[in-house]
């Protein structure tokens, strides 16, 4: 155990795997569309473990630094395998950016060997009345809708990248433990790129195990961090002043922006008054190919 901010920070860590990413690059005809399309492209998609991928928002982007000159926001989707990310990319880029108002949809990692053919497949859609064409050097399929024509680009980098950096919040009730949180988040979303926070908010208030105690699941609720569990568990991980836990989770395209991203949320994190202890969710490193230890990136 040491301390930051005056908060008590167990000497654990963070276990993290890796999972294959794309990067998309939503622009409209104002930020509202660009942020409505990206907000549903990245919905149902806080853990792999019950939804079909993993993805969040990363950051806007200024029509100064987009292909076409209008606003843009940059989103992040995950999955374990190169041909479920594939699908899940053109289902989501079909069903929630093709169908939005002014929307187009470019590579956001176009400088990754890997390649899949996203636009090229989204263009059956035109049932024949699609044109392949060349926009800023991109190759780009354009695609009749009612409102005019929807612009994919025809083929989507994706990379090997790194999911589940998180931290533990531990507060005094879930106000101060929330608020905590809310800074967390904010601070990281702020400060630091190529990063997404896939869970509602940013914020996890259901922490999982794998497996179960009694069915056959999965994974099922970490009950040793549960508060209202501490009487019952023998061994729970809940303080006696601890009423509330919060989980930060944390993806990135690289393990460096990871840890940037848990220094600043937990920095923000322990300036908030009811803060007990920040800690790490692990499987004492027994599953994840990598680890991010709380001591060497905070002291």
């Amino acid at each position: 155990m040491f301390r930051l901010n005056n908060v008590d920070i167990d000497d654990t860590f963070a276990e993290l795997f890796e999972m294959w990413a794309g990067r998309i690059l939503i622009t409209a005809e104002n930020e509202k569309w660009a942020l409505t399309a990206a907000n549903v492209s990245t919905g149902f998609a806080s853990s792999i473990i019950g939804s079909p991928s993993e993805a969040g928002i990363e950051t806007f982007v200024s029509p100064n630094e987009t292909l076409d000159s209008r606003p843009g926001v940059l989103i992040q989707i995950y999955h374990q395998t190169r041909e479920a990310l594939k699908k899940q990319m053109i289902s989501r880029i079909g069903q929630c950016v093709m169908t939005c108002p002014t929307t187009a949809a470019f590579d956001g990692l176009p400088s990754a060997a890997r390649k899949i053919k996203v636009g090229r497949s989204l263009r059956l859609f035109g049932d024949g009345f699609q044109k392949k064409d060349e926009f800023r050097g991109r190759n780009i399929w354009r695609i009749p809708v009612m409102e005019g024509e929807f612009i994919v680009e025809s083929t989507f980098g994706v990379a090997k990248a790194v999911a589940g950096g998180n931290f533990l919040i531990f507060a005094e009730d879930f106000r101060h433990g929330l608020k905590a949180a809310e800074d967390a988040v904010d601070s990281i979303r702020k400060k630091v790129k190529y990063v997404i926070l896939p869970f509602p908010g940013g914020i996890c208030r259901s922490g999982s195990k794998v497996g179960s105690l009694k069915y056959k699941l999965p994974a099922s609720t970490n009950h040793p961090f549960c508060p209202t569990l501490k009487e019952r568990v023998s061994y729970t991980q809940v303080p006696e002043n601890v009423k509330s836990i919060y989980e930060i989770v944390i993806n990135g395209l690289d393990l460096e922006s990871i840890k940037r991203a848990m220094v600043e949320g937990i920095n923000a994190a322990t300036k908030v008054q009811g803060v007990v202890k920040i800690s790490a969710g692990n499987y004492g490193g027994k599953i994840g190919q990598m680890k991010i230890h709380l001591r060497e990136i905070l002291i």
